[in-house]
């Protein structure tokens, strides 16, 4: 007797919850490797999504010829216990195939490169274990139809939101990432075997060998975790060692060590250098500290209450503590940072976090400025430059705002970039530019000062910020101040007239003639006068072009500026990938989607076409592709938000990701019960109108949810958005594949294509939309794109529709 065939349940949520596992181990690796540049997500899920839907061709083509289903999904689940740790490894050793300078960062095409080369054999065993899945599913009910389909994707989609929850709360903090990848592709290679209802006794007896098995390999692969991680540091940068990696949810944090100089990176990027605990002597990166420090208290007359955010670990804390002030809250996002460095940095920074008068807060520094009832004489900032989004929430418009807020009357703002001293590069340009300009809208009175560092000072009080070395001088020696490490003379360079002028008239001029944001800065008069003289002209000058010369939260500008100016720096006579993409104008994109409307009169057109339904399945096809251009979009946009609202989405990238795949569970539910007549146009065309009215949704509410102070409420606003992105994408891909099948496609083609398509439209979403839209054109132009794309298939579904009837 032939035992029943059951639905291939288990095995189909086990591929869910290995797709989002494996794609959340790889995103992080990545962008550690990119050093977490947000630019690189749209890339990472790109890459993965166009490989996997190469592979659901791939499995499409094959499926149910030759061999079974069962066979070809257990040789692809072998395949992926070995591609999935074997990614891990190669990502980490990436950078050793690329011409970069120790440190550098990679371009956008290196990025493309590398993320389409290291995922795909990965990608095409997942991506084809969803067909011969569904292939199954069909088997074991006896279909020929694609409700099976809808009911594999619907599955999958929940085993990616068990995934997403399984990494954040368990995984991450118990296992490596090799030991998750190799667990979970070995539990998947189990599921595959139990799939084939004739071998379902011999897994039973693989559960109890697969655990020991588990066990005994643990160890080696714990080792060969830190094996990878030194090589992956000998290619980042060759005349350092690994000291030791520890693990945050706000990203890994490597401590590596130079001729006994101690370094600090968290996913990639420098944080600070330190001499290390027993130096007697000051780094080149210490007496930076010590100089900013300086220089920045030397702006208020007289500082008795400071809030810093970042820097105390480098010196500035300390440097700060010799002046008579009264009270100095220190804020340091991460406390995993804090222990790591306790070791290495001076024996004076430590004794200084025990100061009485310091305050030492683990938590955001936006987050703290929102809740914070305190008036600071100073707010002095000593965070990296704004290399990533995160980093980028210290240097905009929203945030100079909060800032101003928790200031006293007469109070400073400092913070600082790095800069050059002739500021002739159209990254760095734009940058200072912007940061000025961002600055000057909040408060009346700002200026800058240095060369290779670019000093911001700020206040409400004209007479309280100064750039006049012998005002400064005055101030330094009424303090009275015992440090041998500093004195008046190391700002002298910085003050020194002519340059002191010239950079100010840059900053101020920069930006306000219509396409500035494309050239050099002009490189002004002979003798551009004082400070007081380019004051007194600044009413009569244009205003600045503020879509691209002021840095905010949903338009971050000055992000995509610092990567210009690194790009610049270190990857000199190669192709500036960053100016040719500001450049575009989306105005002169708009009649590209006209043309899907012509087309498919076009199609409608011509007879024979015509009989052969060919108009309408481009209908169908077009609108799976923008709904996946949509919902991607989306997501990519509200990621972004989401970072520079909260803070990192580092730890819970896998639980942001899981709301989107249970909306998609529930919509694709939702579709498979509740509507019967799946291949009916009008209402594939009514999932068009949702999209769009779900994307100007998010465009009004995301923006105006930055002002809430609860953490809670704005995590709860963007897990909805995410959920209701993810839910109108669901109910879509059981509509398409049904009506594609209506048109006599055979099953297994119409699922395999209809996934490819939707998951090509995702993948051109995620690149653009990471890649250029959010960081140039803002957040809000993003959603509205999304919105439009979905209203041009609704437009091309409707003129389908009518011409044949």
């Amino acid at each position: 007797m032939i035992p029943k065939k059951h639905p291939p349940i288990f095995s189909v949520l086990m591929l869910g919850i290995l797709s989002q596992v494996g794609q959340v181990l790889i995103l992080r690796e990545l962008l550690m490797v990119f050093q977490g540049s947000e630019l690189s997500i749209g890339i990472i899920l790109a890459s993965w999504m166009i490989w996997v839907g190469i592979g659901s061709f791939f499995g499409g083509a094959i499926s149910g010829r030759s061999v079974s289903s069962s066979y070809w999904l257990k040789l692809t689940a072998g395949g992926v216990v070995v591609a999935l740790p074997v990614t891990i490894i190669l990502i980490r050793h990436i950078r050793g195939f690329f011409d970069v300078v120790p440190g550098g960062y990679l371009s956008l095409s290196d990025m493309l490169m590398a993320s389409l080369t290291v995922m795909a054999p990965l990608c095409i065993l997942v991506g084809s274990q969803f067909v011969f899945l569904a292939a199954l599913w069909r088997e074991s009910a006896n279909s020929k139809g694609a409700f099976e389909a809808g009911k594999t994707y619907f599955t999958e989609a929940a085993g990616n939101m068990l995934g997403g929850i399984l990494f954040t709360f368990f995984l991450v903090r118990y296992f490596t990432p090799l030991q998750s990848a190799f667990f979970i592709a070995a539990i998947m290679l189990l599921a595959a075997f139990f799939s084939d209802f004739r071998e379902r006794s011999i897994s039973r007896y693989m559960i109890p060998g697969l655990l020991v098995f588990m066990f005994v390999l643990s160890p080696f692969l714990r080792s060969l975790d830190k094996w990878a991680y030194r090589v992956q540091w000998k290619d980042f940068t060759p005349e350092h060692s690994l000291v030791e990696i520890y693990h945050s949810k706000h990203g890994a944090i490597s401590v590596v060590e130079r001729k006994g100089q101690y370094t600090f990176f968290q996913s990639g990027n420098m944080v600070f250098s330190t001499a290390g605990a027993e130096a007697v002597m000051h780094s080149l990166e210490d007496q930076d500290a010590v100089t900013f420090a300086h220089f920045a208290l030397l702006q208020h007359k007289n500082p008795k209450r400071i809030l810093l955010i970042g820097g105390g670990l480098r010196g500035t804390l300390y440097e700060i503590a010799k002046y008579p002030v009264y009270k100095i809250d220190y804020v340091e996002l991460d406390e995993v940072l804090t222990k790591a460095a306790t070791p290495y940095i001076s024996r004076s920074t430590i004794n200084t976090l025990k100061d009485p008068r310091v305050n030492h807060i683990h938590t955001d520094g936006r987050l703290f400025l929102k809740k914070t009832e305190e008036k600071y004489d100073m707010v002095i900032i000593d965070v990296p430059d704004p290399l990533t989004a995160v980093l980028n929430r210290f240097y905009t418009l929203e945030f100079f705002k909060e800032a101003r807020e928790v200031l006293a009357s007469d109070g400073v703002f400092v913070s600082g970039v790095v800069s050059t001293p002739d500021l002739r590069g159209v990254g760095i340009a734009n940058r200072n530019a912007s940061l000025y300009h961002s600055l000057k809208d909040v408060f009346p009175n700002v200026a800058v000062a240095g060369e290779r560092f670019m000093f911001y000072f700020a206040s409400e009080e004209s007479r309280q910020i100064s750039v006049d070395f012998h005002e400064l001088q005055e101030r330094f020696h009424q303090r009275e101040v015992e440090v041998e490490s500093f004195s008046p003379h190391y700002i002298y360079s910085m003050l020194q007239p002519s340059q002191l002028n010239r950079i100010n008239w840059i900053v101020r001029n920069h930006g306000r003639e219509k396409g500035s944001h494309t050239e050099p800065p002009s490189p002004g008069p002979v003798s551009p006068g004082s400070l007081q003289e380019q004051r007194e002209k600044l009413s009569g000058l244009p205003d600045i072009d503020r879509r691209y010369f002021i840095n905010s939260d949903f338009k971050p500008v000055g992000y995509y500026y610092t990567l210009m100016f690194w790009e610049q720096l270190t990857r000199a006579g190669e192709s500036r990938v960053f100016e040719r993409l500001i450049r575009i104008d989306l105005k002169r994109t708009a009649p590209f989607l006209v043309l899907p409307v012509l087309l498919v009169i076009l199609l409608k057109g011509n007879a024979r076409l015509y009989k052969k339904n060919i108009d309408t399945g481009f209908a169908i096809l077009y609108a799976v592709f923008t709904t996946g251009f949509s919902t991607m979009a989306l997501q990519i946009a509200l990621i972004f938000s989401f970072q520079n609202i909260y803070g990192f989405i580092y730890e819970i990238v896998g639980i942001i990701i899981a709301f989107f795949m249970c909306g998609l569970a529930l919509g694709t539910g939702f579709s498979n019960r509740f509507i019967k007549d799946k291949s009916n146009l009008k209402i594939i065309s009514i999932v068009q109108i949702v999209i769009a009215t779900v994307s100007v949704s998010v465009a009004i509410i995301i923006p105006a949810a930055a002002g809430i102070r609860s953490s809670v409420i704005i995590f709860i606003i963007f897990s909805l958005a995410t959920f209701f992105s993810g839910l109108v994408n669901g109910v879509d891909y059981p509509l398409g594949t049904a009506a594609l099948v209506t048109l006599g496609w055979r099953p297994e083609k119409s699922a395999s294509v209809t996934y490819g398509v939707e998951l090509m439209g995702a993948c051109i979403g995620a690149v653009a939309a990471s890649a250029f839209i959010v960081p140039v054109m803002g957040v809000r132009v993003c959603c509205y794109l999304a919105g439009v794309a979905g209203l041009t298939a609704f437009v091309v579904l409707f003129i389908s529709r009518r011409l044949s009837e």
